[in-house]
């Protein structure tokens, strides 16, 4: 009885393996084609998840993981494309989001000595004094920095590449390939320019979204926003941006509440530049003290978590926006 107790046990634990324990590789994911039944699998997850990316409707960190962001880019993507907006992939959704694009969505990529130069920290400190003693908010090391370039989980980096050395120069790895299509708005790779630049932000705090759309009302791109909290709310209302700061200091002001923090010192204090910067490596400031949008030292938290009255997106996501939007531009808050 015992045995066979047993036995059940295991069975259950294999029969119900999470998405992302299931098996994944660069060939599943680049040939993966819509079947009902493999809706939700992690292959076919993936490849939405870094189509979806491509065309500016970001997932915010890309894991083979079907969560609310990926549901609400898709959501937006179904919408503006006349398909029944439901968040689910579906076989006219993966359809068009295929247009356009070729088959390969993972990429094998070298790792370079620039790649594993750094300068990296040990380990990133949650105490702010502790921070604020550091020259730079660095990455902890080429693992980090590479997924964050790519926009991948560094769980999904690992699983793809379980034996690669991360900090060795010439591995090859393999990664998700995010460069733009822009469908007639610009040709792939180049700079933004006016049929792209933003004319109006529009941050939906109950959708948890930010989206920018241009001068015609046409959507250009939505990304997953974390936006204040019932402690410390998001404005209200239209702001405007006024400055723009990339590579930013974080200015600590121990009379402003912020969301999450215990270990608060007495003085004012300035933590250094860095992707793990508490701001991120872009600030865009508005015309409400202390408000703004940037980035973030936890990407995978973006739409999850809390904020102190900002709107925080990943990194990726702030540095492109960043790129679309200039001095003037409106954010108009909406419940």
């Amino acid at each position: 009885m015992k045995l066979f107790g047993l036995w059940f046990a295991f069975f259950l634990i294999i029969v119900t393996l999470p998405a992302w324990a299931e098996p994944l590789d660069m060939e599943a994911v680049n040939t993966a084609a819509f079947e009902a039944k493999a809706a939700k699998g992690p292959a076919l997850i993936l490849k939405a998840q870094i189509l979806l990316d491509r065309k500016r409707y970001s997932p915010g960190v890309i894991d083979g993981i079907s969560g609310d962001a990926t549901e609400i880019a898709l959501k937006a993507f179904q919408a503006d494309n006349g398909i029944e907006a439901t968040g689910k992939l579906d076989a006219a959704s993966f359809a068009k989001l295929s247009e356009g694009n070729s088959g390969v969505v993972l990429i094998r990529y070298a790792i370079s000595a620039e790649d594993v130069k750094g300068p990296f920290v040990d380990k990133v400190p949650t105490d702010i004094a502790e921070m604020a003693k550091l020259d730079r908010m660095a990455f902890t090391g080429p693992q980090e920095a590479l997924a964050e370039r790519f926009h991948m989980d560094e769980d999904l980096l690992k699983r793809l590449n379980p034996e690669a050395d991360f900090t060795k120069a010439g591995t090859e790895i393999v990664v998700t390939s995010v460069e733009h299509v822009e469908e007639g708005r610009a040709a792939e790779g180049d700079a933004p320019t006016d049929r792209i630049r933003a004319d109006r932000i529009v941050v939906d705090k109950s959708e948890r979204t930010l989206r920018v759309f241009g001068k015609t009302g046409d959507l250009i791109a939505l990304y997953p926003a974390t936006i204040g909290s019932e402690e410390n709310p998001a404005p209200d209302g239209e702001t405007r941006i006024v400055r723009i700061a990339k590579g930013p200091t974080w200015n600590y002001d121990p009379k402003l509440k912020l969301e999450g923090e215990k270990n608060r010192p007495d003085g004012a204090m300035t933590v250094q530049p860095g992707p793990n910067n508490p701001v991120g490596t872009v600030w865009i400031a508005l015309d409400r003290d202390h408000y703004g949008i940037h980035g973030t030292a936890e990407p995978e938290k973006v739409g999850k978590s809390l904020s102190s009255g900002c709107v925080r997106l990943t990194n990726w996501d702030v540095e492109e926006l960043a790129e679309l939007v200039k001095k003037g531009v409106p954010v108009v808050f909406e419940e």
